[in-house]
């Protein structure tokens, strides 16, 4: 394989741009010609595809968000955008192509490869939804802000005496709350993966108000089905204690990757890349325990997310 593309498709996610990096580095130092193809999907069906050079990925491995831009494209999503992305590819003599990204990237991955595309799947998503995998690729960096959130909140919510509610990114999934609930000592973890008890939530308030503590820290999930502010009005007039709802949204998308997420986005797009040389069938790339490994595009997308009930029990049982 000679001529080998890169995008970065749905939401950003800190690591990305380490990940598009080590594609275009490593496709150069095995012989290849190395495609830049700007805003995804929506890039490729409008020809927006330059070549990289080394120099082009320079000075980009700390930088949050993507310097390729991302999109979602509707056009894309309809045998006729498919077709036309497949022969844009085509055009540009584009043999194999990297997608970073997360479930819907992958999917439209998927439909390339089954027009004869060889794809190889990096997932580029804060979410840590997608199951073959143990992580995406920016996941660590958005906890880790929701802790660093968590932290500033916990000092003025102590101040106040209130409780206040976190609600953190992750569709469907629960992780980005489970995690950082465990690892800033939240009193309450709400995931969509455990059905909302209200009385249950308003309890542990109040035995912490009973217990002498000063504040509350609620962390929910976007998944989770009542909102940060219907909850905090429940809990407010429950507990008699002051409450806040607290929405970080795309602030956890952005910042630096933390060094974690940029070693994993450099491995993963290495592994992409290798097996594109090799002339391997299209993979979804992930982690499991310390190995990178790849699984079948169109099998990895069937795996189902294990929730990681022991961490929350744990984090259950530490609050």
């Amino acid at each position: 394989m000679k001529k080998i593309g890169v995008l970065t498709s749905g939401g950003d996610a800190p690591g990305m741009n380490a990940a598009v990096r080590a594609a275009v580095r490593k496709g150069i130092s095995l012989g290849m010609d190395v495609y830049g193809i700007e805003r995804g999907y929506a890039g490729l069906l409008d020809g927006d595809i330059k070549k990289m050079e080394w120099k082009s990925v320079g000075d980009i491995l700390q930088r949050g968000g993507t310097i390729l831009r991302t999109a979602r494209s509707e056009r894309f999503n309809t045998q006729e955008g498919e077709a036309h992305a497949a022969m844009m590819l085509d055009t540009f003599g584009i043999e194999g192509l990297v997608v970073i990204g997360g479930d819907g990237s992958f999917r439209g991955g998927l439909a390339l490869a089954e027009k004869g595309i060889q794809v190889m799947g990096v997932p580029g998503t804060i979410d840590n939804d997608l199951g073959y995998t143990d992580y995406t690729i920016g996941f660590d960096t958005a906890v880790n802000t929701v802790l660093s959130l968590v932290s500033n909140i916990r000092d003025t919510a102590s101040a106040h005496e209130r409780t206040t509610i976190v609600e953190v990114m992750g569709r469907h999934c629960g992780d980005i709350a489970l995690h950082a609930g465990l690892g800033g000592g939240a009193d309450v973890i709400l995931v969509p993966e455990v059905p909302l008890d209200i009385n249950l939530v308003c309890r542990k308030v109040l035995r912490g108000q009973q217990s002498g503590k000063l504040h509350s820290i609620i962390i929910k999930a976007e998944g989770v089905e009542m909102s940060a502010n219907e909850l905090a009005k429940i809990v407010e007039e429950r507990t008699g204690r002051e409450a806040r709802a607290v929405v970080p949204a795309h602030i956890q998308r952005g910042g630096t990757p933390s060094g974690r997420d940029r070693c994993l986005a450099s491995l993963m797009a290495t592994k992409a890349v290798q097996l594109l040389y090799n002339d391997e069938s299209s993979k979804g790339i992930g982690i499991c325990g310390s190995e990178i490994v790849a699984y079948d595009l169109a099998e990895a997308l069937q795996i189902k997310r294990d929730f990681g009930q022991d961490i929350y029990d744990l984090a259950e049982v530490l609050s």
